[in-house]
């Protein structure tokens, strides 16, 4: 089953946070409204892909900046739901093919946080559902891998509207796509080929909500 373990450990961060959630809004007063979170990104971290033959498996690395942005809704300023997207434009290295370029990487999916209003901690979880990496071309072979799925954790300190954070990352990748390589075709797909990706993400966020009291 397709990344079921990624499922499963979403799934307990989710109810965790749920039940976090839940017990500070109780006590908290009862307000809601929407809210939204633009992101700079610096992510640092490993990949590794099993290539068929007639290619050799790769070990790799990611690094570079990027984007990003949360949007949903919050209840008291402490709970908050909503979706999670990424842009990033990192380098992606490949030492043992001597190769250095430039990536585009996008994914997004839910996520699901608590924290302490204006001041303080702040913990959330996202469910990865889908995006993709496209490294650029530096010689005859040129992949695109899609089909993200994984999760993301992150803890971060916030002083009103801005927000500093760490988050790790675990991304799969299950379905590379030749744009170019020789005599094969462009758009050939490389079936079974998978791209692990384990990283790092520093960032600075910008968290604002709008409050609604009941």
């Amino acid at each position: 089953m397709k990344n079921q373990k990624s499922k499963i450990n979403f799934l307990g961060i989710l109810s965790a946070l749920l039940v976090v959630g839940f017990n500070q809004t109780a006590q908290a007063e009862l307000s809601f409204g929407p809210f939204v979170e633009p992101s700079v990104t610096y992510e640092r971290g490993d990949t590794g892909v099993n290539y068929p033959s007639p290619f050799s498996n790769r070990n790799g690395e990611l690094e570079g900046f990027g984007v990003g942005a949360r949007a949903g809704a919050h209840v008291g300023e402490i709970f908050f739901v909503g979706i999670d997207g990424r842009y990033s434009m990192p380098t992606y290295k490949d030492p043992a093919a001597n190769y250095d370029e430039t990536a585009k990487a996008i994914n997004w999916g839910p996520v699901v946080g608590v924290q302490m209003p204006e001041y303080g901690l702040r913990v959330w979880g996202t469910y990865i559902a889908g995006g993709e990496l496209d490294p650029d071309s530096g010689s005859s072979f040129d992949v695109k891998f899609k089909g993200a799925e994984g999760y993301r954790v992150g803890a971060g300190v916030r002083v009103k509207i801005t927000s500093l954070n760490l988050e790790y990352q675990k991304i799969d990748y299950d379905e590379a796509v030749l744009e170019s390589s020789g005599a094969f075709a462009a758009g050939t797909s490389l079936r079974g080929t998978e791209l692990k990706n384990d990283s790092w993400v520093l960032s600075v966020s910008f968290p604002i909500e709008i409050d609604l009291n009941l």
